[in-house]
């Protein structure tokens, strides 16, 4: 089993928290814990509570998201190292904006999103830091949408 070094040097391993100092992912990993999915499980529902924002170890993830007249509709194939679960991060919307399940046996960390929120409240330089790479995960996310309804809407005509 992990223990709080092993998550420590798992964080310091992990491009997202590249420039943090070693007390930020310290910091981290005492909100972190380790997450094990088998292949089919569901990690979160659509508007389901959030929790957790997500960092895939291994394995592979599916989000979807329920699109009107269509249903489920595949999004996105979280690969390892891919960050799952950034509406967690939000400061208003408290619900999740799609769904994810393991297409594989996964193993994720799981950062507390309510005490990861509270830090980059006490610690700006952190909070600057995640923040600016949420939005940049936010961006490449909706160009992904995008480019999925332009699909659907091509394979519609």
């Amino acid at each position: 089993m992990f223990n709080q070094v092993d998550l420590t040097d798992t964080l310091q391993g992990i491009p997202w928290f590249v420039d943090l100092r070693t007390d930020q992912i310290e910091n981290i990993a005492r909100i972190s814990r380790l997450h094990q999915l088998a292949a089919g499980q569901d990690l979160f529902r659509e508007c389901g509570k959030q929790d957790f924002l997500y960092i895939l170890l291994e394995g592979e993830i599916t989000l979807e998201m329920l699109v009107p007249t269509r249903g489920e509709v595949h999004i996105y194939d979280a690969q390892p190292l891919d960050v799952i679960g950034w509406d967690q991060l939000t400061p208003v919307i408290r619900q999740r904006f799609g769904s994810a399940h393991a297409r594989k046996p996964s193993l994720l960390l799981a950062i507390a999103g309510d005490a990861l929120r509270q830090l980059c409240e006490e610690d700006h330089e952190l909070g600057f830091v995640i923040y600016r790479r949420v939005t940049n995960l936010v961006a490449s996310r909706m160009l992904n949408i995008r480019l999925v309804m332009s699909n659907l809407m091509l394979r519609d005509s």
